[in-house]
C-alpha cells in the first residue's frame, strides 16, 4: 500500500545575524603614516600587520582603562585629567616630563594653541575652560 507523503516541517531559522557588531577602527593609512614618519625607513607589509594588530590593541586597552578611570571617579564623561594620569601610570608623564613638554614636542603648533593654555592681552587666557 502507498502512504501519502507528509511534508516535512523544517525548524525556521531566526534572523539574528552570525556577524559581530563592527567596532570603529583607526584608518590604517593613519596607523601606517604615523609609524612611517617614525621609523624612517622601509618597512615591510607583514610588519604594517603587526603593527596595526597592536595598535587596534593598544588603543582597545587604552579606551578601557580611560573609561574606567572616569566610571571610579563617578562620571560617564573622560577628561584630560584621565589621560594625565594614565600617561602618568605609563611613564610617559614623570615629573621631569610634563604633559605640555610631551604637547610641545611632538604636536603641531595648531594642537599646541588648543591644548595649552597661553595669556594673551587684555589679561585673557585662551583656550578658556
Amino acid at each position: 500500500p502507498l502512504q501519502l507523503l507528509q511534508p516535512k516541517t523544517v525548524p525556521k531559522r531566526l534572523r539574528t545575524s552570525q556577524k559581530k557588531p563592527h567596532e570603529p577602527q583607526m584608518p590604517l593609512s593613519l596607523i601606517k603614516e604615523i609609524f612611517r614618519h617614525f621609523v624612517k625607513m622601509p618597512v615591510t607589509r607583514d610588519a604594517f600587520k603587526i603593527v596595526e594588530k597592536c595598535s587596534e590593541r593598544y588603543f582597545k586597552q587604552l579606551s578601557d582603562d580611560l573609561e574606567t578611570y572616569a566610571h571610579h571617579a563617578g562620571r560617564k564623561t573622560v577628561e584630560a585629567a584621565d589621560l594625565e594620569v594614565l600617561m602618568r601610570r605609563q611613564g610617559l608623564v614623570t615629573d621631569k616630563m610634563p604633559l605640555n613638554v610631551l604637547i610641545e614636542n611632538y604636536l603641531p603648533l595648531e594642537y599646541r594653541k588648543l591644548l595649552i593654555p597661553v595669556a594673551v592681552s587684555g589679561n585673557k587666557v585662551i583656550p578658556s575652560k
